[in-house]
């Protein structure tokens, strides 16, 4: 399987099996298209031309670099459950009212603020059950997780000396709507190279739209300036950590590339944007019949990204950072972010769960600290990869591993069955940042 696209006057074309990226020009795109969908090789004038095309596709064919065959589902096998990553719920609870926040507008059904003793117990079982992995990796989460800061503080501090009697790496990152990121706060992250990531959606009018406060007043101009300047002060000095700015697009917003050059512009440089997960009938949920706006729209972040890197400007989005031929490991390829067997969240009273939009549901919990007990239900999540969903015909599937498991459910009411929404932006993301991948080797 190959997969032939054009975007911006290039066609390329992707092997998945291999990583193989491919600027061609129109023949070799026309034969390839051909190929690709198992039909004949088009005739040509003069036919020395495809003879030549034909050469060259096997040339790299024996480099292994165009029509490899898929041998992941022969080398693949289910991993051992060994959580090396810990979602703490640390608030179950929000100074914001999203409106579309999938976890009741961040009390998860309740739970108010994680006890320190929990908090520390849940890195004392992340380092057990790690066993010999190395590097482990601990999220703070909400809710808000800085109306919980002295436990942050506690469990930042704890883990570093947790870790170092073990031998073990930790890393320490914090999900925040910046409402509360003080200096202080600020300072401490940053001190302590806590990765950050802050949840701005955009333009102002944007961001208000959803978030907003209990007394119903917009949370952009509070939110922003904190934003701002912990962005800034990280920014100012090279750092292992990562900061960037989240923000979620929904069928309200389909000109997502406006908000992208918004916190560009603002000197917030390093971006994510992420479709909104939520129930089809929500009326802010991005259809089916928004795809094709959708994908006109990362083409045009896309060509906006690639404007403000050939005038030297230091811009990143997360989701066009790729490294085809690179990258992670075949586990992580096939099963997407490890949810309920190498990553669990924790809820406030330490019960666990596959991730943080499954905390608070009650048939995906998966047990607490003193151990897990729905053995079922790891189960499920380690045999929901690729090669076991519609995913295994999919030419994108060793990039978003079978896609998000709460969006699968919100959409379908099963892990195994993927969003046809969340496929289609994400495959029209993967090929803008293929785009963007080729744009920048030959600008």
């Amino acid at each position: 399987m190959v997969h032939c696209f054009e975007i911006g006057g290039r066609k390329l074309v992707y092997d998945p099996a291999s990583g193989g990226l491919h600027a061609v020009d129109d023949l070799a795109f026309e034969v390839l298209s051909s190929l690709a969908r198992g039909g004949e090789v088009p005739g040509c004038d003069p036919p020395v031309e495809v003879a030549e095309v034909l050469a060259e596709i096997k040339e790299l064919e024996l480099k292994g670099s165009l029509f490899l065959a898929d041998y992941g589902r022969q080398l693949y096998s289910p991993p051992a459950f060994a959580p090396k990553a810990l979602c703490l719920m640390v608030a179950q609870e929000c100074n914001l009212r999203c409106a579309y926040c999938f976890a009741g507008q961040g009390a998860y059904g309740g739970g108010g603020l994680m006890a320190e003793n929990t908090a520390f117990k849940a890195v004392d079982y992340l380092m057990e059950a790690s066993g010999a992995v190395r590097d482990v990796e601990v999220d703070f989460f909400g809710g808000e997780p800085l109306l919980n800061f002295p436990v942050v503080a506690a469990v930042v501090e704890y883990g570093m000396q947790a870790a170092q009697t073990r031998g073990k790496n930790i890393s320490f990152t914090i999900t925040t709507n910046a409402l509360l990121l003080d200096k202080r706060a600020s300072d401490f992250l940053l001190a302590k190279g806590v990765n950050v990531v802050l949840s701005i959606d955009g333009r102002k009018h944007v961001h208000d739209r959803f978030r907003r406060l209990p007394s119903g007043r917009g949370s952009y101009d509070l939110a922003f300036v904190n934003a701002k300047r912990h962005f800034t002060s990280w920014a100012g000095n090279p750092r292992s950590s990562y900061c960037y700015i989240r923000g979620t697009y929904t069928r309200l917003n389909l000109d997502f590339a406006e908000d992208f050059s918004h916190l560009v512009d603002e000197g917030l440089t390093a971006v994510s944007l992420e479709p909104v997960v939520a129930a089809p009938e929500e009326p802010y949920a991005v259809r089916e019949a928004d795809l094709a706006a959708a994908a006109t729209e990362y083409e045009r972040l896309a060509q906006r990204y690639l404007d403000y890197r050939r005038r030297e400007r230091p811009v990143r989005f997360f989701h066009f950072e790729l490294d085809p031929a690179g990258g992670p490991c075949l586990t992580k390829r096939v099963t997407g972010c490890g949810a309920g067997f190498c990553y669990l969240a924790v809820a406030a009273d330490g019960r666990l769960y596959p991730c943080h939009q499954f905390v608070g549901d009650e048939a995906f919990c998966l047990g607490d600290l003193n151990g897990v007990r729905s053995e079922h239900i790891v189960d499920a999540f380690l045999q929901a990869h690729v090669y076991n969903k519609p995913c295994r015909a999919c030419w994108a599937r060793f990039y978003c591993g079978g896609g998000c498991h709460a969006a699968a459910y919100a959409a379908n009411g099963t892990i195994f069955e993927p969003s046809p929404v969340a496929c289609g932006l994400m495959r029209r993301r993967l090929e803008c940042a293929l785009y963007v991948l080729a744009a920048r080797k030959t600008d």
